[in-house]
C-alpha cells in the first residue's frame, strides 16, 4: 500500500508543469522598456538557430529576462553578441 502512494506523489510530481523563467528575445520597443543589465556573447554555432540558442542559454545564466541580439558574423561556425535586460 505504501509504495502505490508513493508512486502516486511521484507520477504527481513528475507531470507538475514547473514554471521557469526563460530569457526570452525582445525587439527594440520592448527594450526601452526594460533595463539594461549587460552583456553576453557566444560562438562555434553552425547555424543561426544555435547562435541564438546558445546567447538565450547565456541571458539565462545572468539572470536576464530578456535578450537583444546586436550581431552575428562568421562563415562555418558563427559568433553573436546580445544585451540582455531584466
Amino acid at each position: 500500500m505504501k509504495n502505490i502512494k508513493y508512486f502516486a506523489i511521484s507520477a504527481a510530481i513528475a507531470l507538475t508543469s514547473f514554471t521557469t523563467f526563460a530569457a526570452e528575445s525582445i525587439d527594440q520597443q520592448q527594450a526601452l522598456r526594460m533595463t539594461e543589465i549587460g552583456v553576453v556573447s557566444a560562438g562555434q554555432a553552425s547555424t543561426l538557430s544555435s547562435l541564438e540558442a546558445k546567447l538565450a542559454a547565456q541571458a539565462e545564466a545572468q539572470g536576464a529576462s530578456g535578450y537583444r541580439i546586436i550581431a552575428a558574423t562568421g562563415n562555418n561556425l558563427l559568433h553573436g553578441t546580445a544585451i540582455i535586460y531584466k
